[in-house]
């Protein structure tokens, strides 16, 4: 536990020194912790230390891992990887927030689930065939198919840019969600991870994806 408050402590140092560095009020920035290949004992470890708010990549490892943090009251959720439709049902039931909203009929379904969901629409801005993810030119009919959906908040618009070492290389993608999100009237924005974090906070995040940071490198696999 000690050292796991250690490494919180110094990633919240880091987002407030880099939203007193864009003159951003802190509190307005989510720290997610990204609990993807961690067992549920560091979930429970982190709700501990204070963090409520953890992101996972699988509907299927989050199913093995509810069991064990269902009883964490106040925690959230949010399901940060690709969601196939067939999907949704299951995703709906332990999850209370999708950040991988990327096409109307996964909106649908998402809705006929009957639970209340806020959602984050996933946008591709990255070139590589990887990333998922709605073309930017699809927002519109998005927006338009989730707003129509009375089970679902749309709470902002999230991206996945290429790796890179080189942290300036996230930048361009950090903008153009940035400025999607102005265009569409949208004001969440999910993007940056432990290494670009700083870079994601000055072009707008209000959620930053935080798991090597925390909790150190994943296990293969």
């Amino acid at each position: 536990m000690e050292r796991l408050s250690e490494r919180l402590e110094a990633v919240r140092e880091r987002i407030a020194i880099a939203a007193w560095q864009a003159r951003r009020n802190p509190s307005e920035i989510m720290l997610l912790a990204v609990t993807k290949r961690f067992p549920a004992a560091a979930i429970r470890e982190a709700y501990g230390a204070g963090l409520r708010e953890f992101g996972e990549n699988y509907v299927r490892e989050m199913e093995a891992k509810a069991p064990e943090v269902q009883g964490l009251e106040g925690a959230r959720f949010h399901l940060i990887g690709h969601l196939q439709s067939n999907k949704s049902g299951k995703a709906a039931d332990l999850f209370q927030v999708i950040q991988t909203v990327d096409s109307p009929k996964l909106a649908r379904r998402l809705n006929e689930a009957g639970r209340r969901i806020e959602v984050m629409l996933e946008v591709k801005l990255s070139p590589e065939q990887a990333k998922s993810g709605a073309d930017p030119g699809e927002l519109p009919e998005l927006i338009e198919a989730v707003r129509g959906c009375e089970n679902l908040r749309l709470a902002g618009l999230m991206t996945m840019p290429p790796w890179s070492e080189d942290v300036e290389a996230s930048r361009p993608y950090f903008r153009r969600l940035r400025e999607l999100g102005e265009r569409h009237e949208v004001a969440g924005l999910s993007m940056g991870m432990s290494h670009d974090l700083e870079v994601a906070i000055e072009e707008g995040a209000t959620c930053v994806r935080v798991g090597t940071a925390l909790f150190g490198e994943r296990s293969a696999g």
